[in-house]
């Protein structure tokens, strides 16, 4: 029965683990289609850009998903040449938890594994996709506006937040200062929290955090206390209930009062002597030393007086 909740206990773990690694967290957070004053790729060139996001609390393998521009038909699978794969064998595909990495929809896959084999038509509606490795689960879709112009990008509110349903999760963002766009980063740059700087303005002489500082440490060191006095208990009672069974006794059957205490340590030190005495048994020390006084034989080698220089005669 244990063993059988122990497997049970180890699936349950395995699975919450391989759903944190799902690839289902992998989001298209932010595409610019015609690049005029934005980033350049590795090759100092300006093109259009889409911004993948990580939306997990854990790293995420995104080799071999596969990225299109490919709108699905009912009853046809999209072919495979026209969807760009990601290459295995690149660490960088690897991306850490709710990090972003950029793709370069450029149409030169020969470059590297952050360009595609396709483009973005400037001035049209464009859709993007994110498939699985097998080409039919869908992961993220998002249709790009026509109207979006040169330096424009469409990017979510909040990172990884919204979808292609929820078109008021989306903005389009022309570079300012209220509009920033923000390739490789958070859409949502957080500069103060709001929740810190109000505790700041209510609280400048840090009281009240010294207060609350010291109410943790010690609630904290209360609950300790009371844990351990609580497995002291369970263990003596335990520890009784193991005696009773040696004596043929039932717990139910015997009173509370009659029930026999654990042995104390002077009981155990008695019965560990007796056993020696008896059995002539030690402990499991490896080594033991035995100091005896030896007496020493006489020898002038040893001896002092050979050993004193001799004073000079006058």
């Amino acid at each position: 029965m244990k063993k059988s909740l122990l497997l049970l206990l180890v699936g349950v773990m395995g699975c919450l683990s391989a759903a944190a690694q799902s690839r289902g967290g992998l989001r298209i957070n932010e595409v610019m289609v015609n690049n005029t004053n934005s980033i350049v790729d590795d090759y100092g060139e300006k093109g259009a850009w889409i911004e993948l996001f990580n939306s997990t609390y854990a790293p995420l393998e995104i080799s071999s998903v596969y990225l299109t521009t490919e709108r699905p038909v009912q009853g046809k699978s999209i072919d495979k040449a026209k969807m760009y794969a990601v290459p295995l064998g690149d660490v960088n595909t690897r991306i850490p938890k709710r990090q972003h990495v950029i793709f370069w929809a450029d149409g030169m896959p020969t470059r590297g594994t952050f360009h595609t084999n396709f483009t973005l038509n400037d001035g049209e509606e464009n859709y993007i996709a994110i498939y699985d490795a097998d080409c039919k689960t869908l992961i993220d879709e998002i249709i790009i506006p026509a109207d979006l112009q040169p330096g424009q990008s469409f990017a979510r509110k909040v990172d990884g937040e919204g979808g292609i349903n929820n078109p008021e999760d989306w903005e389009i963002r022309d570079g300012s200062e209220a509009n920033y766009i923000t390739p490789s980063s958070n859409n949502v740059i957080k500069d103060t929290n709001k929740k810190v700087d109000t505790f700041h303005e209510r609280d400048k002489s840090g009281v009240a955090l010294t207060i609350m500082a010291m109410c943790i440490v010690f609630s904290a060191l209360l609950i300790l206390c009371l844990c351990f006095m609580l497995i002291s208990k369970i263990g003596a009672r335990i520890i009784r209930a193991n005696k009773m069974k040696s004596q043929g006794l039932a717990p139910r059957e015997v009173a509370r009062e009659d029930r026999p205490d654990h042995d104390s340590g002077e009981e155990i030190a008695a019965i560990v002597m007796a056993l020696h005495e008896h059995l002539d048994a030690h402990d499991t020390e490896q080594t033991i030393l035995t100091i005896s006084k030896v007496k020493k034989a006489y020898s002038p080698w040893s001896s002092k007086i050979y050993s004193m220089r001799e004073l000079p005669k006058r």
